[in-house]
């Protein structure tokens, strides 16, 4: 009896997946992992709602879950990244080549076992707070959001954790984030900056770079230092366990804390080392053209589920209200599923 070819089976998932589920698969392309908590601040109103969607995206093998235990009992939440079907359907839309099932195999074993998966969980953790906060909020929206590969690949000079364009106020603020996770000597982190530097001297955009850190005390140390060395180009610090769109951003040449948008930002001008020009425009998109990696209040992903759907979701787990969540987290499917 014939077997189908992968790309029969590919396609007779088509009929399943949804607007919301595409933007997910290329959330997850882009950004590697995201948490359950964090995949329902991005896209869902209900944590049920949530657990269903990805259960049975997961049973059609477009997405991998995975979990450690923690030390103290229990387990950390759900980690979510593509499956076979989901990289293959990506590999279509970004005209990659299509993974085999061992190479996707040994993908995710790297993913999962890789120490710099919490380094990976806290920089994402940083939009999705933003793209929440966009969701729920007024005029506010995040435009960018680029993971380090594409910052990387984007800037050229700059190795970032990740790069965002936020527009709140009426005014749209770009950032280069560093992730701190207190492993660094402080030496070593502040000579990141040169190459900030180097791009803006290079004509590159001068955006703030914001170190996220581990705790207050280690940002008053690196406050210190900023201020002796007063660099070339704006920093901003604050803590992993602030609200990032609110007024928590302490300057490092200022004693106030401000919001992202009353930070120093300029797009830059018109040259070869700044991707916000294309073709003689100032383009301040997330340059994708996909839909759902941009957010905001109007966004398809915040429309209500459909009724049957939006009662299960009020059955037994409560919604996830303040969307500030912490980086580790556990999510009310913790200990619902297997």
């Amino acid at each position: 009896m014939p077997t189908s070819s992968p790309a029969t089976r590919l396609l007779a998932l088509y009929p399943h997946l949804t607007t919301r589920d595409r933007a997910l698969l290329a959330l997850l392309d882009e950004h590697r992992v995201l948490t359950s908590d964090q995949i329902m601040r991005l896209q869902f109103q209900a944590m049920r709602t949530c657990q269903i969607r990805l259960r049975t995206l997961l049973e059609l093998g477009v997405l991998e879950r995975f979990r450690f235990a923690r030390l103290n009992g229990g387990a950390e939440p759900w980690h979510w990244t593509l499956g076979l079907a989901g990289a293959q359907f990506r590999a279509g839309v970004t005209g990659r080549p299509t993974p085999t099932e061992r190479g996707h195999r040994t993908h995710v074993i790297r993913l999962t076992a890789s120490p710099l998966l919490p380094h990976l969980r806290t920089t994402n953790e940083f939009f999705v707070r933003l793209a929440h906060a966009a969701r729920i909020g007024s005029a506010m929206r995040l435009q960018r959001w680029w993971s380090e590969r594409t910052a990387t690949a984007k800037f050229l000079r700059i190795r970032p954790d990740g790069h965002g364009l936020w527009t709140a106020g009426g005014r749209t603020v770009g950032c280069y984030l560093e992730c701190d996770m207190g492993t660094e000597p402080l030496t070593r982190v502040l000579t990141k900056l040169d190459a900030y530097e180097e791009l803006v001297a290079a004509g590159g955009p001068r955006y703030p770079v914001l170190f996220w850190l581990a705790n207050a005390e280690r940002e008053a140390h690196l406050q210190h230092r900023l201020r002796d060395i007063q660099p070339a180009v704006p920093v901003a610090t604050a803590t992993h366990d602030t609200d990032v769109a609110g007024a928590v951003w302490l300057p490092a040449d200022g004693w106030r804390r401000v919001a992202l948008r009353h930070l120093d930002s300029d797009h830059g001008p018109n040259t070869a080392s700044n991707p916000n020009w294309l073709n003689n425009a100032l383009d301040l998109t997330d340059q994708t053209g996909e839909a759902g990696t941009t957010f905001g209040a109007e966004d398809p992903a915040d429309t209500a589920e459909t009724p049957d759907a939006a009662a299960t979701a009020r059955v037994g787990t409560p919604d996830n209200a303040d969307g500030a969540g912490g980086v580790d987290s556990a999510e009310a499917d913790a200990d619902t599923e297997d």
